[in-house]
């Protein structure tokens, strides 16, 4: 009998808990503002030797250029490079939003936050929503899921057929996955996600073979010994993830058969100052990585923008589906078969709103392949984070920060750096070919006036179309706070 594809899903932040459940804008993101209700229509299921196996594994706070084949030459990730030399390597991936829970619910329902409901992070999807898995079951397919896939115990409100281990950074969730595949008897194919709770904090206690000294900071870090150390332990963290990814891929390799393909990408950015809860590309920008063997051409790359509601969409299509009209995604299965017509998104919108009241500061951007435009909602607002509130607690959430406000007493450069992560003017604009780290906001430049007022009316418009109207919740911060943080009760 000929074997059967299967379909592998993978997220980075995994728990120990085990649950069996039983089954049960296209216009780039401008769709209509009312969710499609749950009731689906009956699809018939693809010729069996057709539908391939997927496998999804998702990292949870991966920056995009963190990862060898990614250019960072801090970083080293061999499963990564591995399976980016055999697959397409997307450069212009978003996710919709820059937390976890509302990132992670606009992937498994293809709708934008304002649609799908879960806004702030923490926050679910809407029950009448339908979501991934149904649609892939309809088509025959069986649908798990090990580790973060969702946001952690969420995932068992998602519909897959088996979830296991998914709490808050489980060391047994890829384990678990690699296991299951090997005990495997079914004969249906398989749509596996696997959520990684790496590079998560809290990082590993050391470096793990990382020399502070020698790495490549960011533009936007202020350079102290107390950053240098944190951050090796991040890219500790980081290869922890690249392992995983390797046993993982092993275990497919091993179990699944050739007519597989295999997804990677992050939830969004790394939990550094202007990624994770920002919507500069630090915090928006992932890595995506398609491996489909006999279809995607090994060690290609492609310009072409993409947003994680279009997975959805996406992994319909190549299951033998059609995929609904009335989500935000769009389908690049065109682009991964070689269709030369694709050419991705004109467009990326993006929302934030808050994380409970630690980071109350909702914004709105929309992007193109040259100019970035955020509006910060509420610039009155103080912007606070984990980061800056939570130094004292051991999470490596900010140990190294009040390195950086002490930094910025006797060194203008930090301070510009600490200045601009407080305080945020109403519209920011961005020439990413000439300033592709997003450090001169020409918002105020007469020069720039036009694209200024096209892209704001860009935002407006689809900002109306979504319904996007709801207040953020949270109580904001007004003021920095002391220098070792002290988050509010």
């Amino acid at each position: 009998m000929r074997k059967l594809p299967h379909l592998v899903i993978a997220a980075s932040t995994l728990t120990l808990a085990f649950t069996a459940i039983p089954s049960s804008a296209r216009n780039n993101g401008a769709a209509p503002a009312p969710a499609p209700a749950a009731a689906p229509q009956q699809q018939q299921p693809a010729a069996r030797d057709a539908r391939p196996n997927i496998v999804v594994f998702i990292a949870d706070d991966l920056g995009f250029g963190d990862t060898g084949a990614y250019g960072d030459p801090n970083a080293n990730t061999p499963a990564f490079d591995r399976l980016a030399a055999s697959g397409l390597s997307f450069n212009e991936a978003f996710v919709a939003s820059p937390a976890c829970a509302p990132s992670r619910a606009a992937m498994l329902t293809g709708l934008m936050p304002a649609r799908n409901g879960a806004e702030a992070n923490q926050a679910a999807p809407r029950r009448d929503i339908r979501k991934l898995p149904s649609y892939l079951q309809e088509l025959g397919y069986e649908v798990v899921a090990f580790g973060k896939v969702g946001h952690y115990i969420q995932t068992r409100n998602y519909g897959f057929d088996l979830v296991e281990h998914d709490g808050y950074h489980d060391p047994q969730a890829t384990l678990s996955a690699d296991r299951w595949l090997r005990m495997r008897k079914s004969d249906k194919p398989l749509a596996i996600f696997v959520g990684s709770n790496w590079p998560h904090v809290p990082w590993p206690d050391g470096p793990e073979g990382y020399n502070a000294q020698q790495l490549k900071l960011g533009a936007k870090m202020v350079d102290t010994p107390e950053t240098r150390d944190l951050r090796s332990r991040y890219y500790a963290a980081v290869s922890r993830m690249d392992q995983e990814l390797g046993n993982t891929l092993s275990a497919v390799d091993e179990t699944l058969g050739k007519n597989t393909i295999v997804l990677f990408s992050s939830d969004h950015g790394a939990q550094w100052p202007f990624g994770k809860w920002n919507l500069y590309d630090t915090g928006t920008r992932v890595p995506l990585i398609v491996r489909w063997n006999g279809v995607v051409k090994p060690g290609t790359k492609t310009g072409a923008m993409v947003s994680w509601v279009d997975i959805l969409p996406t992994l319909i299509d190549v299951a033998g589906g059609k995929p609904p009209e009335t989500i935000d995604g769009r389908s690049f299965a065109p682009l991964l078969r070689g269709n030369p017509a694709y050419k991705g998104r004109s467009e990326i919108f993006t929302t934030h709103n808050n994380d409970g009241d630690v980071n109350v500061y909702p914004m709105r951007s929309v992007r193109t392949e040259r100019w970035k435009y955020i509006r910060n909602l509420h610039p009155e607002y103080t912007y606070t984070t984990h980061i800056d509130q939570y130094v004292n607690r051991k999470s490596d959430s900010g140990m190294y920060f009040p390195s950086w406000r002490r930094a910025a007493d006797s060194d203008a450069k930090a301070k510009a750096i600490v200045d601009s992560y407080y305080k945020r003017p109403a519209e920011e604009l961005y020439d990413l070919q000439a300033d592709p780290d997003e450090l001169h906001n020409l918002a105020g430049d007469a020069r720039h006036a036009a694209v200024l007022k096209d892209m704001r009316n860009r935002l407006s418009s689809w900002r109306t179309a979504q319904g996007d109207t709801r207040e953020a919740q949270g109580k904001p911060h007004f003021e920095r706070g002391p220098l070792l943080g002290q988050p509010r009760d």
